[in-house]
């Protein structure tokens, strides 16, 4: 049985596939890169920590945020590799969920939500007196030319808030669902929003401009169904869904190339032609919740968990020229499906890799990754003076003019033309 884990997440990309898992843990916190299916790396791993109950990596970076279970109202922003400390900020409340990008980061509390501008972890803006949100549910788009955050605008139905986080002010509402919500996910070029309810049943996908629909999906027909996770693929084509049932959903938001190129035959002169024109003549005497069942999408692919009730978190993604779809689960398995993406339907697990650091290695090895990680921390001293500053212990703090320095480092964009190593291919794993 593999350990179980406090909070897991994928950090969010940009221009790429490659994935970055972040999970938190009762000891700590550990960092995952996935290159390809067969191996799964461990960037980071610390030991002897309080409960950490949320880290969040900002893309491939070096900056994390995290919250302690014990300090759940302290958010420490922190660079790993260096084993320091940036900052930390103090807030009225709980901490629920963080959010960030590389121009801003969202501290959500159950009530208000706060706006910082990374480069310097000033707060811009407050929005407060947020309808109550528990769950801490709010999305930030990754793409910075449009920096857009939603969050809900009600606690009993599904009115879905979006927010311009460059210019500060509300963009939009939209209304879509009638049940409260209980998912948001951005696509990543921030034009589209996918929304699910507490129902669980429906998946809707909007234009964040006009708040237009512009897809529904049906997951499935069973009640009581709590979503745990939804995603866009890179190119914003495959929209996957996960819940507390076994089964994750990927579904499209397109039609095929190859049936946009077949030509037309007259659909009147055809057995399904003539089918479907009774159905659509005979809806028009149905209800209104019946018409919307016709019109409603399903998957185009599904892949079946070895479990359910469990949490998790999916993403679909290209590793090695192949279209993916990426389950980590709170059971402490990352679970690797190759989806047909040609003939859909139901695909089979391709690979599975432990969380805690196994993965069908020896004690020995794992204990030799965590000693012998120089690549990854140039100075072993570093990982006790970064459990120090998790204790609370004493540390001298950096100054304004640091802070900002290492923020900036840590942030900076990578440039569009000409190749350049990232975090991870700087300090490749041992």
């Amino acid at each position: 049985m593999a350990e179980q884990f406090s909070y897991i997440t994928f950090s969010n990309v940009e221009n790429h596939d490659k994935k970055s898992l972040a999970i938190g843990t009762k000891t700590g916190y550990r960092l995952f890169s996935l290159h390809s299916v067969d191996n799964l790396d461990l960037i980071y791993n610390t030991s002897e920590f309080e409960d950490i109950h949320i880290v969040e990596r900002l893309f491939s970076s070096s900056l994390v945020a995290i919250v302690g279970l014990t300090s759940p109202r302290k958010l420490r922003i922190c660079h790993f590799k260096k084993g320091s400390e940036i900052c930390n900020y103090s807030y009225s409340n709980s901490i629920l969920s963080v959010k960030l990008n590389r121009m801003r980061l969202v501290v959500c509390l159950e009530d208000s939500l706060h706006i910082h501008n990374i480069r310097d972890m000033k707060v811009l803006h407050t929005i407060r007196d947020t309808p109550p949100n528990s769950s801490g549910l709010c999305s930030l788009s990754t793409n910075s030319d449009n920096c857009y955050l939603a969050y809900p605008g009600s606690s009993t139905i599904g009115e879905v808030q979006i927010f311009d986080a460059i210019n500060l002010h509300s963009k939009t509402m939209i209304a879509a669902h009638d049940s409260p919500l209980a998912a948001l996910a951005f696509s990543h070029d921030g034009s589209k929003i996918a929304t699910a309810s507490e129902k669980g049943t429906v998946i809707r996908v909007f234009s964040v401009s006009d708040g237009t629909k512009l897809f529904e999906f049906r997951r499935g027909m069973k009640r009581c169904v709590t979503i745990r996770s939804m995603a866009f693929s890179m190119d914003g084509i495959y929209l996957c869904c996960s819940s507390n049932t076994e089964t994750v959903h990927v579904f499209r938001l397109e039609e095929p190339k190859d049936l946009k190129q077949k030509p037309q035959i007259d659909e009147n002169q055809t057995w399904m032609g003539l089918l479907t024109k009774a159905v659509t003549a005979s809806a028009n005497y149905l209800p209104a919740q019946v018409t919307d069942v016709f019109n409603q999408g399903r998957s185009f692919v599904s892949v079946h968990l070895p479990y359910s009730g469990m949490k998790n978190v999916c993403a679909v993604v290209t590793i090695q020229k192949v279209v993916r779809l990426l389950v980590a689960s709170s059971d402490g398995y990352l679970y690797v499906y190759n989806l047909d993406m040609a003939e859909g339907g139901e695909c089979p697990i391709w690979k599975q890799h432990r969380l805690d650091g196994l993965d069908g290695k020896s004690d020995k090895k794992r204990n030799s990754q965590k000693i012998d990680k120089k690549s990854e921390l140039p100075d072993p001293e570093r990982i006790g003076s970064y459990a120090g500053v998790l204790k609370g212990h004493s540390r001298t703090s950096l100054s304004d003019s640091d802070k900002y320095h290492e923020i900036s480092a840590a942030v900076a964009e990578p440039p569009k033309d000409g190749f350049r190593l990232d975090d991870d291919s700087e300090f490749p794993p041992v």
